[in-house]
């Protein structure tokens, strides 16, 4: 088995795993490359449909090609979908750095559509090799009530043996995609040909490697149009993933402040 049907075999057993023991289950959609891949081993692992409810947390400054996407994708593929609209920043901590307080907006948006709905758990594509505070999470992962993410207190998780039985009040945050790669997801693309939000493919000398809000994201220069031309610069590049979010730039600790307080 090649490493990428590996992956695909893990991710898919860990989505079959939380729908079967973590009920109200939902699963953010950000619309980009990771959530999409996300979201197709979900119609993979449930032939074709998706069982539970995928939520786009929407500032309302997403980028106008991911709500075109989005529009499209919830009906192509029958989604059962919520807009979970973020309060505005006047609500966020203001002792946070001016872009990491507009990203913040995503917590409190979160925070509130779990609270709607009584969500138990929440499938998010992240990955480890995505950003350093990343690297500490565990595929089931309590958070408090509040969202609070206690990353020295985490279940040990060892042969694929998950703990998702926790205490009254527990919320879990699950993460399919941990053991991937960037580098993965962009070979995955190209083997299932998944759609994806044309941002990520060069126009004039300029693509998005990630994508976020309108004002704290920027594309990086690159001639990259293809999915073969992108599988080839990531294979050389020195360029971190996130270089293009403009929060990651502002203060050190700024990520690990967002996720310790509930941010994806």
């Amino acid at each position: 088995m090649n490493k990428l049907k590996e992956l695909e075999a893990q991710s898919i057993y860990i989505l079959r795993e939380a729908y079967n023991r973590v009920k109200p289950l939902a699963m953010l959609w950000s619309l980009g490359k990771d959530s999409n891949v996300l979201l197709w081993l979900a119609r993979k692992a449930f032939f074709g449909h998706v069982p539970f409810t995928t939520i786009l947390l929407d500032t309302g400054n997403e980028l106008d090609e991911v709500y075109a996407f989005r529009d499209e994708y919830v009906k192509k593929w029958n989604l059962t979908y919520i807009n979970a609209e973020c309060p505005p920043i006047e609500e966020t901590d203001p002792s946070l750095p001016p872009k990491t307080r507009a990203a913040a907006r995503k917590t409190l948006g979160l925070k509130r559509v779990i609270e709607q709905h009584q969500f138990k758990g929440i499938l998010l594509g992240i990955r480890r090799d995505e950003q350093a505070i990343r690297s500490k999470e565990r595929v089931f992962s309590p958070r408090h009530e509040s969202g609070e993410w206690k990353f020295r207190d985490q279940p040990l998780e060892f042969w694929d043996q998950y703990k998702t039985d926790f205490v009254t009040g527990t919320h879990l945050r699950i993460h399919p995609l941990l053991a991937w790669t960037e580098l993965d997801i962009w070979e995955y693309i190209k083997q299932e040909n998944i759609p994806v939000v044309p941002l990520y493919f060069a126009r004039n000398g300029m693509r998005y490697r990630s994508l976020g809000e309108k004002d704290i994201t920027h594309p990086i220069v690159s001639n990259a149009a293809t999915l073969d031309e992108i599988i080839s610069e990531l294979k050389t590049t020195k360029q971190p993933e996130r270089a293009g979010r403009a929060m990651d730039h502002e203060q050190e600790d700024a990520f690990e402040k967002l996720r310790s307080s509930g941010y994806m």
